[in-house]
């Protein structure tokens, strides 16, 4: 046994939780031939996959990586790296081996959090900006995070890790997430797609009218539990004018903007801040008595009666142009072209 295999304690410990859930079964491992520390494109360690037939036929992978295998090198004694790893249950098509694309999606998410080191939690959401296969027509263009039901949390020698699960979901319900409190919009998937498995086959839950009438009545009863939101296309600028004072512009994605009215009505009315975070500067969008806009710690702040919220959120829609409001006379927004792009940077579709 080399050094390095007798110090893998935080892989034995992931080693052991999966045998709780599955005895003896040897699982399918795929390593990293080249160790991201040592020049590698792929920051996770290995992903074992293990074959489920409970409560359908499912694939259930598994990462090493995002906690700490070997020796303990962080600075917080309480969690184990970023303190959680991956998981995804994939429906079973009769396929003999996992398909690929899953580890994939997994090692992409890792990348992202070893070069932002911005972490994910139960709860959280992201865009995939396309189907979460590629090259497939799956209506599953999202993904959300949440708590591993079969294999939770556990204490390591490096600390706790927690077991999140990536599930895939469509656009209206990635739209029902963000303007609902996870507090309910988990509970209510759990009860629709048992143990989150991801279907590329299957439509949206919304479809169904008794669930869409049930979310529907859980946001205005509750509110959006997104306090912020980032946006890749958020620019305002101040500008002194003669005699006028300080006036303001906004510049929002096309895509995003449908988003951020949904949020905000979601989030004023109930005394609740939404904060929009760009690639620069801050916008805090806050419920107040009299609409106004100004500027506190580098952020500019627009504050929302009733009626401000309503003629702001009617005009964010995904159409290029430029506006005013009458409660905030002071502020043009500006709605631009939003491009997606693919893997390879290449623009494959315009809104706005």
């Amino acid at each position: 046994m080399t050094e390095e295999e007798a110090q893998a304690l935080g892989w034995d410990a992931i080693d052991a939780k999966l045998k709780e859930v599955y005895g003896d079964t040897e699982p399918l491992h795929y390593g990293t031939v080249l160790p991201y520390m040592l020049g590698g494109e792929d920051p996770l360690d290995g992903i074992s996959v293990f074959a489920q037939a409970e409560p359908e036929p499912h694939w259930h992978y598994v990462t090493y990586g995002f906690s700490e295998l070997y020796e303990k090198e962080g600075d917080d004694p309480e969690i184990s790296g970023y303190g959680f790893e991956l998981t995804m249950r994939l429906k079973r098509e009769g396929e003999e081996e996992p398909p690929a694309w899953p580890m994939n999606m997994l090692q992409n998410l890792a990348r992202y959090v070893f070069r932002s080191g911005n972490v994910f939690a139960a709860g959280h959401y992201l865009d995939a900006n396309g189907p979460i296969a590629l090259d497939s027509d799956t209506e599953m263009r999202a993904l959300f995070f949440m708590r591993d039901s079969q294999l939770g949390e556990m204490d390591t020698p490096n600390g706790s890790v927690q077991f999140l699960q990536v599930a895939g979901i469509t656009l209206d319900e990635l739209d029902m997430m963000q303007s609902w409190r996870s507090s309910g919009f988990l509970p209510m998937m759990e009860e629709v797609l048992p143990l989150g498995i991801t279907d590329l086959k299957r439509t949206s839950v919304l479809r169904d009218p008794d669930t869409a009438a049930r979310a529907e009545e859980g946001m205005r009863r509750d509110g959006s539990g997104t306090g912020s939101l980032f946006i890749d296309s958020l620019v305002w600028q101040e500008e002194k004018k003669f005699m006028r004072g300080a006036v303001y512009t906004i510049e929002i994605g096309a895509k995003q903007a449908p988003s951020i009215a949904q949020i905000l009505r979601g989030r004023i009315p109930y005394r609740e801040a939404l904060y929009l975070i760009g690639p620069n500067r801050p916008i805090a969008c806050l419920p107040g008595d009299e609409p106004q806009a100004v500027v506190q710690d580098d952020a500019l702040e627009l504050h929302l009666n009733e009626q401000a919220l309503e003629e702001l959120a009617s005009r964010l829609v995904p159409r290029q142009g430029t506006f005013t409001i009458a409660s905030l006379p002071k502020v043009q927004f500006h709605i631009v072209k939003t491009e997606i792009r693919n893997q390879d940077g290449e623009v494959v579709k315009t809104i706005g």
